[in-house]
């Protein structure tokens, strides 16, 4: 086997996680591919590169080693495609359609650093922004897929995942009593008006799919979720939420029990130069964003046996 960058990254990524599961959930993959992929890595360098315990991976010696050369080159390589890509351009704008999410300003403030101005266009509808990068008028498109209701992506469009699965909350007054506890059942809300918006692909399939599995028909009503927001604060609906959501005084986000709406998170392009260009800081934006949401943060550092 030829060592390749993503095996670098993939390296990079567990030193920096410290487990297994963690780093799978960062790069996009299942756990067992990462555990083959790294295994063949230690075949292909004659050693082990970490120590897997209960309590994560530590890097061996030469796993500290080759990450001390590792580190540079995907820094560098980073580098060099993203300028390559802003050269290959010749100064033109980028152009970014995303649904909403909390990493954007991130994502955004980093780009400035190699690009002019970028535009954005903002859309409920994932597979209306999948169809205008299909169409060239959009450069690249950050969506999200609702679990159950598979998006329908144009022939041609190169995809990367940027999280497998990510956990929807929900979002409640503070002053409601299931937000004195940290997981929140779903038959806990079975007496309070929900807020959902039909404008996002699927999402209304699968809140329905999730109250109907728990036994439960709530009142629902149908609104943006910004209007949610302002509904959920005065105390008069519920919704489900990103986790990367903000608990505000008047309100609270919390995990639901046994996370049953789950969301992928896809970045979409015409070609791959042009995914590697934006994709290392989204992924970088997407980490600030997720470590700053105390429920979601909880969520990714629980305790996680790493695999083999």
């Amino acid at each position: 086997m030829e060592l390749e960058v993503r095996h670098l990254r993939a390296l990079c990524a567990i030193a920096d996680t410290g487990s297994l599961h963690r780093a799978a959930r960062q790069l996009g993959v299942a756990q067992p591919s990462l555990s083959t992929q790294l295994r063949r890595i230690e075949q292909e360098l004659g050693g082990a590169l970490f120590v897997r315990a209960r309590t994560g991976c530590r890097p061996t010696p030469l796993g500290r080693l080759v990450l001390s050369r590792a580190r540079p080159l995907v820094t560098e390589l980073r580098s060099l495609v993203t300028e390559a890509r802003a050269a290959a351009v010749g100064g033109r704008q980028l152009r970014i359609g995303s649904t909403a999410s909390r990493a954007l300003a991130g994502w955004l403030r980093r780009l400035r650093r190699h690009w002019q101005e970028p535009t954005l266009h903002m859309d409920v509808s994932a597979n209306a922004l999948l169809r205008m990068v299909a169409d060239g008028q959009l450069d690249v498109a950050f969506v999200h897929e609702v679990e159950g209701c598979p998006l329908r992506i144009p022939e041609g469009l190169r995809v990367r995942v940027l999280v497998e699965r990510e956990p929807q909350c929900v979002s409640l007054p503070a002053d409601h009593p299931a937000a004195a506890r940290p997981v929140v059942h779903l038959s806990d809300l079975a007496g309070d008006r929900w807020m959902v918006d039909p404008a996002v692909d699927g999402e209304w399939d699968a809140v329905r799919r999730i109250l109907h599995a728990a036994g439960i028909s709530p009142r629902v009503l149908h609104g943006d979720y910004h209007t949610a927001a302002s509904l959920v604060a005065l105390g008069e609906v519920v919704t489900v939420c990103q986790p990367t959501s903000p608990s505000r005084p008047e309100t609270a986000v919390r995990r639901l029990h046994g996370d049953p709406l789950g969301v992928r998170l896809l970045l979409a392009a015409r070609t791959e130069t042009e995914l590697e260009g934006v994709y290392p800081d989204l992924a970088e934006a997407y980490r600030e964003v997720a470590r700053q949401a105390p429920a979601y943060r909880e969520w990714l550092d629980q305790d996680l046996v790493p695999g083999p």
